[in-house]
């Protein structure tokens, strides 16, 4: 029984990261239109007014993480998730586009929280000897999310007021905020390879050097090495998930974009429990490298249909389709690994700010992948894009074989572990 994945407070954590994560997808496709027909927006400004949203989801990372170690998590998380769900409504009274753009941002300091604690919690409710499967399943909740919230937010557009689909979201978190509330923490995993009196002293030792002020307890700082593969990695990523559509039309290549990412969805939910189950067998590095290998050929893949659409209009929009089934594939083979690569380089009081730390590399990548997507496309077409972010994935593999395999070999924590 000390090895029961699915306890009540596990589901109750999935249910809650499904519904917020459901709740926030809903409102992506349709916020640009809101923008739009309310404020009277141009394209132009759209991309800035919506990223405040990460920027500030950016600059609160890094301090949730470490107040949700050195405080109650669970509060905190609590306190995030319904500051999240009440700025799905707070929209409907923006009266001018300085307060959305404000409300936005915090929207994103709450989703910045809520993710670093929901994901903490979870590491901390699950058997440490099925964390990668756990970990596997509960990014399953936000693929699904993905793949069904932008659907629904789409076809609520055409039926339903912006105010209605306001409060759908809001709806949605809410309950989700239910199943929150009733996720009981656990005592988590306890290494029991040393002595209690050796973790002690170790503890007391570490506490002294990492103060207030220490980078370290706002950064994983072993986790720096892996950090760089992963952000390099996120980069294409960012540019795929923004502007493969417009990539499309762009090539003239007439398909619907829409199923791109159902494709990828479904790809990432397969690999991430079979990934999931490796990774507990002890083989995080393996499945981190593995994944690379299909990630690389589908960048390449999407860059080569520009030049495939000119000579056969099937088979560019066969491999159009083929790459979100090697991306979902590739990423969901390495996101429950990478997450625990990070959780076994922490201290079990640094849960929280190695997930910050996690989260914070790959949005910083995302970023700006996002940013030097539209210079690259302007000066070139947006095949150039992929085709460059397959070289930048092929340099994140070589940095991670080279030196975040050692590095990690060498400086991982967990060893023989028990439950509680």
């Amino acid at each position: 029984m000390s090895d029961r994945l699915f306890t009540r407070s596990y589901i109750f954590i999935l249910a809650a990261n499904f519904l917020m994560f459901f709740g926030f997808w809903l409102l992506i496709p349709v916020l640009p239109f809101y923008l739009t027909e309310t404020f009277g927006c141009e394209q132009a400004v759209l991309g800035g007014i919506l990223s405040c949203y990460t920027v500030s989801c950016l600059a609160v990372r890094p301090f949730s993480g470490f107040l949700m170690d050195r405080f109650p998590r669970k509060p905190i998380y609590i306190f995030c998730y319904f500051l999240g769900t009440a700025m799905l409504t707070s929209y409907m009274f923006a009266a001018t586009l300085a307060w959305f753009i404000i409300l936005r941002a915090i929207h994103g300091l709450a989703f910045g929280g809520v993710t670093v604690g929901g994901n903490t919690l979870c590491v901390d409710i699950m058997p440490s000897s099925r964390r990668g499967e756990g970990l596997g399943y509960y990014g399953l909740m936000n693929n699904t999310a993905m793949a069904l919230g932008p659907m629904t937010g789409l076809f609520m557009h055409g039926h339903v007021s912006y105010n209605g689909i306001f409060l759908t979201g809001m709806a949605v978190s809410l309950v989700g905020l239910m199943f929150a509330l009733g996720v009981k923490k656990g005592k988590g995993a306890k290494n029991v390879s040393k002595t209690k009196k050796e973790e002690k002293s170790e503890a007391k030792a570490e506490t002294k050097r990492c103060t207030l002020v220490s980078l370290d307890r706002f950064i994983l700082i072993k986790g720096i090495p892996v950090s760089v593969a992963l952000l390099l990695l996120s980069i294409p990523y960012g540019a795929t998930t923004n502007f493969v559509a417009m990539y499309a039309s762009e090539i003239r290549l007439d398909v619907p974009t829409g199923f791109f990412f159902t494709l990828m969805a479904a790809g990432m939910g397969v690999s991430r429990i079979f990934a999931g189950k490796k990774v507990d067998q002890g083989y995080v590095t393996q499945c981190i490298h593995a994944g690379y290998y299909p990630v690389i050929l589908a960048f390449l893949m999407l860059g080569l249909c520009r030049f495939a659409v000119v000579d056969s209009h099937w088979l560019a929009s066969t491999m159009f389709f083929i790459v979100p089934a090697l991306l979902g594939i590739g990423f969901g083979s390495m996101f429950p690994a990478m997450n625990t690569l990070y959780i076994n380089l922490a201290r079990h009081d640094q849960r929280a700010t190695a997930t910050s730390t996690y989260l914070t590399a790959w949005d910083v990548g995302l970023g700006i992948g996002i940013t030097l997507s539209g210079v690259i496309a302007q000066h070139f077409t947006f095949y150039m894009v992929y085709l460059i972010g397959s070289v930048i994935c092929l340099l994140s593999l070589v940095i991670f074989i080279k030196v975040v395999t050692p590095h990690y070999e060498r400086n991982k924590l967990t060893t023989k572990t028990t439950t509680t």
